[in-house]
């Protein structure tokens, strides 16, 4: 394997080392503060807190994880054209800052502008040619299984939970709204693991990729090496 392959793998270590284990964790500690909360169960007070503040960690983590897959995909291809890559860079720093700024603000205003500021940041990062969707449609069927818009709904979902937490804390609509939107988040979740393994398998190795871009996909034929 090559440097760029290493950074290639960062995306899935990070995923499987740092963001499933913490999801375990804030799902465990969802359940027990609403046990604790509907049922009046036997559990420490801080169940709730501990959730908060884990819950924010892996809703800011989600969102890192996909900026550093979407900078090293477009880094590593090199955009053709050398006038967007200033651009590119500038987009991708000015949705990290947001990113930041959303963990800092306390206004309600605020927490929602800077949150779709960095989905949309996102969403624009994501739409450059260098990264690669099964479809842009979604009232295709690969459109649902493209790893690429799971990802990008999670991170939607994940900034929901952070610009709206302060109203999910005090409020018991909005709890129902955070409870229904992660119920999704963890059938994606799900879902990612599945296309994530899927699409590990279909990326070559970077010295591979000279001889399999002869090869004809939708046949599913290459062509036959030289003979020496």
């Amino acid at each position: 394997m090559q440097t760029l392959d290493w950074w290639l793998l960062l995306h899935p270590v990070l995923a499987v080392v740092l963001i499933y284990p913490l999801l375990g964790i804030v799902v465990r500690l969802g359940l027990q503060a609403r046990q604790r909360r509907i049922h009046q169960a036997n559990l420490p007070a801080t169940t709730g807190r501990d959730h908060n503040q884990l819950g924010q960690w892996l809703a800011a983590a989600v969102v890192v994880l996909v900026l550093i897959a979407l900078a090293v995909v477009i880094s590593s291809k090199q955009p053709a054209d050398s006038s967007r890559q200033l651009p590119l860079l500038l987009a991708w720093l000015g949705t990290a800052t947001s990113l930041i700024a959303l963990w800092r603000v306390q206004s309600a205003g605020l927490r929602l502008s800077f949150g779709l500021i960095t989905w949309s940041g996102v969403l624009a990062l994501g739409a450059q040619p260098e990264v690669f969707r099964l479809s842009d449609n979604p009232l295709e069927g690969a459109f649902w299984q493209s790893h690429y818009w799971g990802g990008v709904l999670v991170c939607g979902l994940m900034l929901f939970n952070l610009a709206a937490w302060p109203e999910i804390q005090r409020h018991l609509s909005w709890r129902r709204l955070h409870l229904s939107a992660n119920v999704l988040a963890a059938v994606l979740f799900l879902s990612q693991g599945i296309s994530g393994s899927r699409d590990l398998l279909e990326i070559p190795l970077s010295w591979q990729q000279p001889f399999l871009q002869q090869c004809n996909w939708a046949e599913r034929v290459c062509p036959s090496p030289p003979q020496n």
